[in-house]
């Protein structure tokens, strides 16, 4: 594809936004990032938050499309925080692409904003919702896809995708955390470790984001879950994982209901520690309630009508992700 219009990827200081900023500026875009810290990488960066609605407006100045990424992403911490950067966040995008005339966005949603604590299993893209998503991220992140799918219309085409566990060389977030558990000697399986998970190499996700942008005309108004289309146990998942990176795999296994528990008490402590003066918020805790759901439920999707709308489907297979994860490794 050659095209000479311009783009902005907010977030593009993560592993996934910052490599769609990459492929999309290959593929002839006029790329403009947006982030908080400069990344000193070969795109116009705009430095600012997406709370900002003076630096959004900044960023979308002048800008074709929008490919939203920037997000809080943790599994703890206030309710106000996780509104603000994720539903407020989008909104100012929003906002600001209707001042400047309209376009294209596509907001990077996930899959947990339709998940109520239950299996699922070859599920398609359900509704997202607010009121019944599990925990603080995932309940903003719903409430931000619906702003953003609402605004849908005559000037601004949008679309969202929902990538599921995006991994590979460099993500401290799946494989960083696997790792370094490993090599604590506490990494743990919740359940019997036989549930069926699947996931996303970077290299695929990046790709179906790009597709989604190019294709937004097809796919608006609709959301669409990504995945390699190679549902695992997550035990095997997991232990895969560890082989590939030289760590020991985990050898303990967590009852669910007892997962459950520990991830209340963990909250309970995190809430302290946020409240408390004095105290260090935790911010990483090994087990939260959300954790415990997602490591015991199984997770994989039907992904004939994200292929068919986005002509997208994954070039890198599970398998090969691994290979290229072990290179890293070494």
């Amino acid at each position: 594809m050659s095209t000479s219009e311009r783009v902005l990827v907010t977030g593009a200081s993560g592993m996934l936004g910052g490599a769609v900023a990459d492929l999309l500026a290959e593929r002839g875009w006029d790329v403009t990032v947006m982030q908080r810290r400069t990344a000193g990488g070969r795109h116009r960066e705009v430095l600012g938050d997406v709370r900002d609605v003076d630096a959004v407006e900044r960023a979308v100045h002048g800008q074709d499309a929008v490919v939203h990424l920037a997000a809080k992403v943790d599994v703890v911490g206030p309710w106000l925080d996780y509104v603000r950067v994720n539903a407020t966040g989008t909104r100012h995008v929003i906002e600001a692409l209707r001042r400047n005339g309209g376009g294209r966005l596509v907001q990077v949603s996930s899959p947990s904003v339709a998940h109520t604590g239950r299996s699922l299993a070859g599920a398609g893209a359900g509704p997202a919702s607010p009121m019944r998503a599990r925990g603080h991220y995932a309940r903003s992140k719903a409430a931000a896809e619906l702003f953003a799918l609402g605004a849908d219309g005559p000037d601004l085409a949008v679309t969202a995708v929902r990538p599921h566990i995006v991994w590979g060389p460099g993500d401290t977030q799946l494989v960083g955390r696997i790792v370094d558990r490993a090599r604590q000697g506490r990494l743990a399986l919740v359940g019997s470790g036989t549930v069926l998970v699947d996931t996303t190499y970077v290299d695929n996700a990046v790709e179906a984001v790009v597709a989604a942008l190019e294709h937004v005309e097809d796919a608006r108004g609709q959301a669409f879950v990504v995945t390699n289309g190679e549902p695992r146990p997550i035990g095997e998942l997991v232990t895969s994982i560890c082989h590939a990176c030289g760590v020991p795999g985990p050898r303990l296994h967590v009852p669910r209901p007892l997962a459950w528990a520990l991830g209340a008490t963990v909250e309970g402590a995190v809430a302290v520690s946020e409240r408390a003066p004095g105290l260090t918020a935790i911010t990483q805790p090994p087990l939260t309630r959300f954790l415990a759901e997602q490591l015991s439920t199984a997770h994989w999707f039907d992904q004939r009508r994200t292929r068919e709308v986005l002509q997208w489907a994954p070039r890198v297979g599970l398998d090969e992700g691994l290979e290229r994860l072990a290179a890293a490794c070494r």
